[in-house]
């Protein structure tokens, strides 16, 4: 069963290259209604426990250090079927492989510097969100 609640981050690169408002306004466009945000710095610590389940990964190590490289945007978002529409409105991870107009495609540098996260499901989206944002903090 799908919810109408999904998270974002807008990543280091997109913020520090000026991107924020263009990817909100995006978002906003798509239909989707913030109902939590917030700008902030992650500390590698905080960067490595939001990424956990990658610790594994050849990559985790890399993904940290980039993630806590500078401020990102992080919200919930609120639409009919969200996780499943913000995942077409984001594109691809690769930006060279997003569709046209897609967050990633006008945005994102590479693969790994792709410029927003969307959650992959219902139950990430949760999780996510909670990680982030407590009750009083979601409207």
């Amino acid at each position: 069963m799908s919810t109408n609640k999904t998270f974002t981050m807008i990543k280091p690169d997109a913020v520090a290259n000026g991107h924020t408002g263009a990817i909100l306004d995006h978002i906003i466009k798509g239909g989707f209604k913030i109902i939590a945000m917030k700008y902030l710095a992650l500390s590698k610590e905080t960067a490595g426990k939001f990424y956990e389940v990658h610790k594994e990964r050849p990559f985790y190590g890399e993904l940290v250090d980039f993630m806590s490289s500078g401020p990102i945007v992080a919200a919930i978002l609120e639409k009919d079927n969200a996780v499943e529409d913000f995942r077409k409105l984001i594109g691809a991870t690769d930006p060279a492989k997003a569709d046209k107009g897609t967050i990633r495609n006008l945005y994102a540098e590479s693969i790994g510097a792709n410029a927003i996260h969307g959650s992959d499901s219902d139950e990430n989206a949760k999780i996510e969100g909670d990680f982030y944002f407590s009750a009083l903090e979601k409207f």
